[in-house]
């Protein structure tokens, strides 16, 4: 059979790329319709922008609004009616010039109401705001906790009460927090505008109070409605809890830009960066360059020269630890070191083929000592991740694989430069660890399409599985039929399948986004952007490790 021509198989895996893709378009778009149609219309009868209108009217004119967290919730809460983008938008903007935390309610989705990825999502733009030192705007329009799953939400460390904890901390740590009340702010949720350094509510809609008409009437006996209790008004003039009222969202989404154009210039960590240029080698190509099949090899190196600039990359130790490759290189100006697996199988000098995307034991070595160098030079880490995992056997082990896995892990776990994570394909095992997993603080953690995350891969874990299902099975007396233990295996494979899915890991705030790879330097730009507005206090150094 004759072997497929390079251009061919370039263009076959360019068109199962644009082909997946699409399918993430397709759900994105159907994620940003919200609540729906008949939601959205019942919030113009009530003078209403949506939250993405609320948004769009308060960043600066001909600027993108970097969304993050849309896939939040996917799947998820189907018997409730499911939950889009976690019933919140959120992201990173700029504001009269100033990059921007930027986290606003969407009162199409069960009234705003928080559901448990609903705090998840705003305990991470919390995380967000804090770890880069950005100011967060808050545009509140919420119902409060969603009570059918309150048991979900309200009691444990991560949950709701941690967002008004994190309020509390970042305005101790000067950063600076701005809260705009424009539709609904009940019961514990009202102490996050309260919280916030200023806050300000629009006439009519915005209302604030701990317990509504219903609940006060049910608890003294008393009749009061919405404006007497926690209206614009009267917080402004007699509570005083209110810094301004407004006539309208409008005016105060104006009001917050001129807020925010009295801030003061911000510190930075002093990450280095030139004028950026583009890469030589064309963007575009990266979709032929992927395979279809994750399990067949590609060159990381093409990759990684179609996304930095003038596709110059300086690399350490070439010719040592081949399966990792690490260098330095500019993404947008901003210079970085790169640490990324690489896919094609190579020979040591010894004449022994070591698998693609697998880490050995000397391109450990070799990652953790560069992470230390990053460290030392106060240069941010851009880790690409498509990895299998560890290298097993005998062999490996006498070579001092866990040894050797350990430093990188405890270089990669006390690394105090900033770290951002991009999933190009496989996020296998204790590799996902080793390259900076959603478990080592990244900064900011995306994926591609082509993304897939697992304790191990789909075949072996399905078999795994099966064989755990038929053990189970034959102590309690039963028979499986060769037929049975398929048609078992099929459905354990499409589980676990989904599993791995990137749009899975999204929806639970695994990652960030999933972003098409041509998108891929704007989200580093941004990310960089971010870190380098937070001074790095920390020195870095390694706890006790095997040498």
């Amino acid at each position: 059979m004759a072997m497929e021509s390079p251009t061919l198989q370039f263009n076959k895996h360019e068109d199962a790329y644009r082909l997946l893709l699409s399918h993430y378009r397709q759900m994105r778009e159907q994620i940003m319709q919200g609540g729906g149609k008949k939601q959205l219309e019942k919030l113009k009868q009530q003078h209403k922008l949506s939250a993405r209108e609320r948004i769009k009217r308060l960043i600066d004119r001909d600027t993108a609004f970097l969304e993050l967290g849309i896939f939040a919730g996917y799947g998820m809460y189907e018997e409730h009616g499911g939950c889009p983008a976690g019933g919140v938008i959120a992201g990173i903007g700029y504001v009269s010039g100033r990059q921007c935390v930027i986290v606003a309610n969407d009162m199409t989705v069960k009234a705003g109401a928080w559901f448990p990825i609903t705090a998840k999502k705003h305990l991470r733009m919390q995380e967000i705001a804090m770890e880069n030192h950005l100011p967060i705007i808050y545009l509140v329009d919420s119902a409060g906790v969603f009570l059918p799953m309150q048991d979900e939400v309200f009691p444990d460390k991560a949950h709701f009460g941690r967002v008004f904890y994190n309020n509390a901390r970042m305005s101790a740590m000067g950063i600076p927090q701005i809260a705009a009340v424009m539709g609904s702010c009940v019961a514990g949720g009202a102490y996050l505008p309260v919280m916030s350094d200023e806050l300000l509510m629009v006439q009519g809609n915005g209302s604030m109070f701990l317990a509504g008409p219903y609940l006060v009437k049910a608890a003294i006996g008393e009749d009061a409605d919405t404006q007497a209790l926690g209206g614009a008004e009267m917080h402004s003039s007699i509570s005083g809890t209110a810094d301004a009222r407004f006539d309208s969202e409008e005016a105060c989404l104006d009001h917050i830009r001129k807020l925010m154009s009295m801030m003061g210039k911000p510190q930075d960590a002093g990450l280095s960066r030139v004028s950026a240029r583009p890469p030589l080698k064309n963007p575009e190509e990266i979709y032929g360059l992927i395979p279809d099949d994750p399990t067949r090899p590609y060159d990381m190196q093409e990759i990684i020269d179609r996304l930095i600039d003038d596709s110059i990359f300086i690399p350490y130790k070439p010719d040592y630890g081949k399966t990792i490759i690490c260098g330095y290189a500019h993404i947008e100006g901003w210079a970085v070191g790169i640490v990324a697996n690489q896919r094609l199988p190579v020979r040591t000098r010894q004449g022994e083929l070591q698998i693609g995307g697998v880490i050995y034991h000397d391109s450990a070595d070799k990652a953790a000592r560069f992470v230390m160098l990053c460290n030392q030079k106060k240069l941010p880490i851009l880790f690409l991740q498509d990895v299998t995992g560890f290298m097993v056997g005998t062999r490996s082990e006498q070579a001092g694989i866990i040894k050797n896995g350990a430093k990188l892990v405890n270089a990669v776990a006390n690394s105090v430069v900033p770290k951002i994570t991009l999933i190009i394909g496989n996020s296998f095992g204790a590799g996902n660890y080793a390259l900076c997993g959603k478990a080592y603080d990244p900064r900011f953690i995306f994926a591609w399409p082509s993304a897939r995350i697992a304790v191990m891969g789909g075949q072996q874990a399905a078999e795994t599985l099966l064989q755990i299902e038929i053990s189970a099975r034959k102590k309690k007396g039963e028979h499986i039929a060769p037929e049975e233990e398929k048609q078992l295996l099929e459905e354990i494979s499409k589980k676990y399948a989904e599993q791995m899915t990137p749009h899975y890991a999204a929806a639970r705030l695994w990652v960030d986004e999933i972003i098409d790879p041509l998108h891929t330097r704007t989200y580093i730009r941004e990310a960089l952007h971010a870190a380098n507005q937070a001074p790095i206090l920390q020195s870095f150094q390694t706890g006790v490790f095997q040498v």
